[in-house]
């Protein structure tokens, strides 16, 4: 697959339409017609690296979590998240991305004690069960929101037997819950902010009410 360019439109002139009286000036001057494309060019396009593009799709969606965390905690007072906000770019789309936004621990239907993150990302596709996480991409929509159950990977655990020093466990999808570890998967933004309020909620006389919005 070829590597995807991009280029800063923001300040983009687009160069002055060459007249035919122009056309026929530059020819008899140094006997070439300028074509459309060397017109283009000399517009000056700036390309951007795909470490920039990737700062710049970061800062996006590092400022939709922060949003979303300040909206969730303005529901209720017995509602808290904490704001645990890192993104991630796709490898080759640096354009795309994710973002973690909060993390906490619930029960949840028939589960006791489960760890969950809550992601937002700029894009929509399916979500797998298998090591290719992001599959089957949907242009209709723009956004996605979702939420995944975690436990400590067998690495982690492994590696702090071993160690004499306390370490912070690496996180992995559980797989166990649902099947796949997802909780919920939706484009609609209302539809998250009140599955992520259900699973924040402390009782169910609270979840009913969040149920009902």
């Amino acid at each position: 697959m070829a590597r995807l360019r991009y280029y800063d439109a923001s300040n983009q002139v687009p160069p002055p339409a060459a007249t035919a009286a122009t056309i026929h000036s530059e020819f008899l001057r140094t006997g070439k017609i300028t074509r459309a494309k060397e017109n283009e060019l000399a517009g000056g396009r700036r390309y951007l690296s795909h470490e920039a593009v990737a700062e710049l799709t970061g800062r996006k969606l590092r400022a939709a979590g922060e949003k979303t965390v300040e909206r969730l905690n303005g529901f209720h007072d017995s509602i808290r998240f904490p704001k645990l906000i890192f993104h991630r770019t796709l490898r080759g789309s640096p354009h795309l991305g994710y973002c973690h936004v909060t993390a906490a621990r619930t029960r949840f239907a028939q589960y006791e004690g489960v760890n969950w993150a809550f992601y937002i990302a700029n894009f929509y596709a399916e979500i797998g069960d298998n090591d290719n996480f992001f599959e089957q991409f949907n242009p209709k929509y723009s956004r996605m929101y979702f939420a995944v159950a975690m436990t400590p990977s067998e690495d982690s655990a492994e590696a702090e037997a071993e160690s004499d020093a306390p370490s912070r466990p690496k996180m992995v999808i559980d797989r166990n819950i649902r099947g796949n570890g997802v909780l919920f998967h939706t484009h609609d933004p209302q539809v998250a902010i009140r599955n992520v309020l259900l699973l924040g909620a402390r009782h169910e006389q609270l979840r009913d009410i969040i149920r009902q919005l």
